[in-house]
């Protein structure tokens, strides 16, 4: 391990006067810190001197805690992980620091880890590493094991010694999800024994390593009787461990591996001498980190982290205004879920509608999505009322004098939008924002009723808002720079992954969806069949068929965009004759319980056959079973032609921002790295040839996007 200057600075040892010695992470320069093979070198010489203090009898304890307010350790450097290829290489590295939070386990003297704020990756494993374990009540202090969000699993102990210490299905719902948990849930499975207000936190721990001190170090809590049935007897391990397989198995269809290889490691060595079994987890994490699903995992990791530290491109200069007061128009689910997002990050928040009934039901959803929380342990009871409480419902605009921003989330209609818009800049401030949330309705005509244009952009958030990362936030085009940076800082304070794009029909993520649904309807009409076509695609690593999206969509709304894309693009978007005929029809998708599949109670019970019937002069007399690879090329090469075509049109600049939008807005597989690094994989030129191939049989939609013919012709790809 090689050791930098800012390795040095990021990490000090300081023993007080009663003997307690403070180990402070405080990496320079930055908010957070993180374990780089420079600190964990750091780490073991300073371990080294604390075993030679406590040999001399001048270090009685020690405490682990952060030099940062609401931050302690975000984890491992991605950039040294995705930089290793070789897998023995990698095995060695887990090795390394694997060694050194051993050393740190066995100091004779006891450890306490002081947790304030984020605690992931190699941050959790290094406390698990310490006898004792409490931590702050701050809404930011999170544990987690995010290493399968990344296509490895925990291999610094974490894998070995999580489920050793909170029991194997605490563990695993951790370690196979990636998933974060509170501290109140920490303190429940047993993973921190305390939590307490931040600023007591550091005199408790001085307080509790001389305790230890004094009375020895602690054996830990007795475990309940079912967890100690099922963690200790090979029947109730078995159990476990093939419930979680199949619930990995339901919810990746076998597309990473990383969970499945946590569970054999888990399996293999849970009953080792702790050794044996970190040899283990170090063998598997060296064989995952090398594969191409890691290095996709971890491209899109670096997106998304690149979406939450920049904004949009701005003039250096231009600063966000702060928001801190918000209204929402619109109290229907779309607008009581924003209203609930708000109110969660803490804005004041004004829900108008002209209906009290609709407010009444704005009000209730919010409450709903409160009650979940609180249900799943996210949230105090007090702190669900207290943020509830701060969303004010108004049949009229009073208030709105003092508010920063406007959402407006009313019925999806030009007039509708321009008439309230129109009625809303009357009753703010000069300078409040006003927004819109629209999925394809334009920014720029919108603009034109308005006496301030350049305060108005889009803030499309995607259904259903509390689950959707995405929000694109639209440019109109007198959009100033100013608004938009101000959208964008809210987007980022509720937590949500912002995309800038410029106006025109669909945006970003539909546009680049319409041709993949219109594709779906064209593969009926060739003779496939709904269970086939949404089968491939979900095989591929789709969330969800087409056919199936459409239903969740509403087939309604789907006819509406597509007529206006058609509009828009013309023959490469024409509807297929199954789509046609679907408009002749009253089927409403899932919201309806009926479309290409039937609903009861909102749960999907199979193909409606009777579609069939209904879209009979459009579909052949028998179903066929076309080439899978077809399937594939049709639906996913669409919609890389047109994004390709997003790009030239200048509605964002970057391969990058078309697939954070395409993994965050549709789920697109992550595993693939996004859609424009899945067609870099095959490359521009085979691109092109398969895209003439189809065109040469299916004529206009498939016509190559001039910058796919002008990278295939310079051997480029689309990250260039």
């Amino acid at each position: 391990m090689t050791m930098k200057p800012q390795d040095q600075a990021a990490l000090t040892l300081e023993i007080s006067g009663d003997g307690v010695a403070w180990l402070v992470f405080d990496r320079p320069d930055s908010k957070v810190n993180i374990l780089t093979s420079g600190v964990m070198a750091r780490l073991d010489a300073l371990l080294g001197e604390a075993e030679q203090a406590a040999a001399g009898g001048r270090m009685r304890a020690l405490v682990v805690r952060s030099g940062k307010d609401g931050s302690f350790i975000a984890g491992a450097d991605v950039a040294e992980i995705v930089a290793i290829t070789d897998p023995a290489e990698a095995t060695r590295a887990a090795a390394r620091g694997q060694q050194v939070f051993r050393r740190l386990e066995n100091l004779p003297i006891p450890t306490v880890a002081a947790v304030d704020g984020t605690c992931l990756g190699g941050g959790l494993e290094l406390i698990l590493a310490c006898d004792a374990r409490i931590a702050s009540d701050r809404r930011e202090t999170k544990f987690g094991l995010p290493e399968v969000k990344l296509g490895i699993i925990p291999g610094f102990g974490g894998t070995t010694r999580l489920p050793r210490l909170i029991g194997l299905r605490n563990a695993l719902a951790m370690i196979l999800t990636g998933a974060n948990v509170s501290a109140r849930k920490a303190q429940r499975t047993g993973l921190i024994s305390e939590r307490m207000h931040a600023a007591v936190l550091y005199e408790r721990a001085r307080v509790l390593a001389l305790d230890l001190a004094e009375r020895g170090r602690s054996e830990g809590g007795k475990r309940p009787l079912v967890s100690r049935v099922l963690d200790d007897t090979a029947v109730g391990r078995r159990i476990v461990l093939r419930q979680a397989r199949r619930q990995v198995m339901k919810e990746t269809r076998g597309h990473y591996p990383a969970p499945l290889r946590a569970l054999d490691v888990v399996r293999r060595s849970k009953k080792l001498p702790l050794d044996e079994a970190l040899a283990i987890e170090a063998e598997a994490l060296g064989e995952l980190v090398v594969t191409d699903i890691s290095k996709n995992l971890i491209h899109v990791f670096h997106l998304l982290e690149g979406a939450k530290k920049a904004g949009p491109r701005l003039p250096a200069a231009e600063r966000p205004r702060n928001v801190q007061r918000v209204a929402v128009l619109g109290a229907g689910v779309m607008g009581g879920g924003i209203a609930q997002l708000l109110a969660y990050r803490d804005l004041d928040v004004r829900l108008k509608d002209i209906s009290a009934v609709a407010l009444g039901l704005g009000l209730k959803h919010a409450r709903q999505m409160f009650d979940r929380l609180v249900k799943r342990g996210r949230l105090e009871r007090r702190d669900a009322e207290r943020h509830m409480d701060a969303i004010a419902p108004t049949l009229d605009y009073t208030g709105f004098g003092t508010v920063d921003l406007v959402i407006e989330a009313v019925v999806e209609r030009m007039d509708v939008k321009k008439q309230v818009l129109r009625e809303t800049e009357s009753h703010v401030g000069p300078d409040c924002v006003l927004t819109t949330n629209t999925s394809s309705l334009s920014i720029t005509e919108m603009q034109a009723a308005l006496e301030r244009p350049a305060l108005f952009a889009g803030m499309h958030f995607f259904n259903p808002v509390h689950r959707m990362p995405l929000v694109e936030v639209i440019r109109g085009a007198q959009t100033s720079d100013a608004c938009v940076a101000a959208v964008v800082a809210v987007t980022k304070r509720l937590d949500k992954t912002p995309v800038v794009v410029n106006d025109g029909p669909g945006f970003l993520v539909n546009r680049i969806l319409a041709p993949y649904l219109n594709e779906a309807g064209w593969l009926l009409a060739d003779g496939a069949s709904i269970e086939q076509v949404d089968r491939v695609l979900r095989r591929f690593g789709m969330p969800m068929g087409a056919l199936r999206l459409l239903d969740e969509v509403g087939l309604d709304v789907a006819r509406h965009a597509g007529a206006v894309m058609a509009e828009a693009f013309g023959e490469r978007l024409r509807p297929p004759p199954t789509m046609t005929a679907l408009e002749q029809t009253k089927l409403l998708g899932r919201k309806g319980g009926r479309g290409f599949y039937v609903y009861e109670d909102g749960r999907e019970k199979g193909v409606n056959e009777a579609i069939y019937t209904d879209l009979a002069p459009a579909l052949p007399q028998k179903r066929i079973e076309l080439p899978e690879q077809e399937i594939l090329d049709r639906a996913l090469l669409a919609m890389v032609n047109e994004a390709a075509r997003v790009l030239e049109d200048g509605i964002v600049a970057t391969a990058e921002e078309v697939d954070l939008g395409m993994i965050t807005g549709t789920g697109f597989p992550p595993f693939r790295g996004g859609l424009l690094r899945w067609a870099d994989s095959l490359g521009t030129e085979e691109v092109l040839r398969r895209l003439e191939q189809l065109s040469a049989r299916h004529g206009a939609r498939f016509a190559p996007a001039p910058l796919i013919r002008e990278r295939a012709a310079a051997r480029r790809d689309f990250y260039g």
